[in-house]
């Protein structure tokens, strides 16, 4: 059995909409892309420590799948990064993703709430899902999340596609680590 892990980056305000960049997801109008630029350092340092140096598989949303599997193919292969996350078996919940390109890419279709719970199940390494909000909505409503590793940015986005969005299962967690950054970013980690 094995444990299902979020890692998002997150506003003050909760929006998790588009924080690298304008072109990131310009969905429902949203035009406040990059949010969290002014407050990225340290904060890769942190990604790369507490969430990228144990074994994990990688668990997207499609259209998080699509903006990771258009660059990280193409990364220096020298960079450490760039060899974890090819190297890493890669799940994409869609409905329309019939042909992966990205290596070691499983799609999955139908009930992905089920087909989570039994990846759970079986032996591996943790699963990380990456940003992937209307995947984690799911994730939330069933249930299925046991850790949220998130890093709050000292920014107020206004609007925008929120981390609980309306209709979230009320919940009690216990903080397990926490850490801030030298520009105010904080990466807290949740367990249920």
């Amino acid at each position: 059995m094995r444990e299902l892990a979020i890692l998002t980056f997150v506003s003050l305000d909760g929006v998790m909409q588009g924080p690298t960049s304008p072109e990131e997801d310009p969905s429902n109008g949203f035009t406040k892309g990059g949010w969290a630029n002014a407050h990225w350092e340290g904060v890769m340092e942190q990604v790369g420590r507490e969430a990228m140096a144990l074994p994990y598989d990688m668990l997207f949303g499609r259209k998080t799948y699509d903006l990771f599997a258009s660059h990280w193919p193409d990364a220096d292969p020298d960079d450490p990064a760039a060899r974890r996350m090819n190297g890493a078996q890669k799940y994409v919940a869609s409905s329309t993703l019939t042909d992966p390109t990205w290596q070691n890419t499983i799609v999955l279709a139908g009930d992905v709430a089920a087909t989570v719970a039994k990846l759970k199940s079986e032996d591996g390494p943790l699963l990380q899902v990456h940003g992937s909000g209307h995947l984690i909505q799911t994730l939330l409503a069933n249930d299925l999340i046991d850790e949220l590793r998130l890093w709050t940015f000292p920014v107020i986005v206004g609007s925008g596609k929120r981390l609980f969005a309306d209709g979230s299962v009320p919940r009690s967690l216990t903080l397990a680590k926490k850490e801030a950054t030298g520009n105010g970013a904080v990466r807290s980690t949740y367990r249920r």
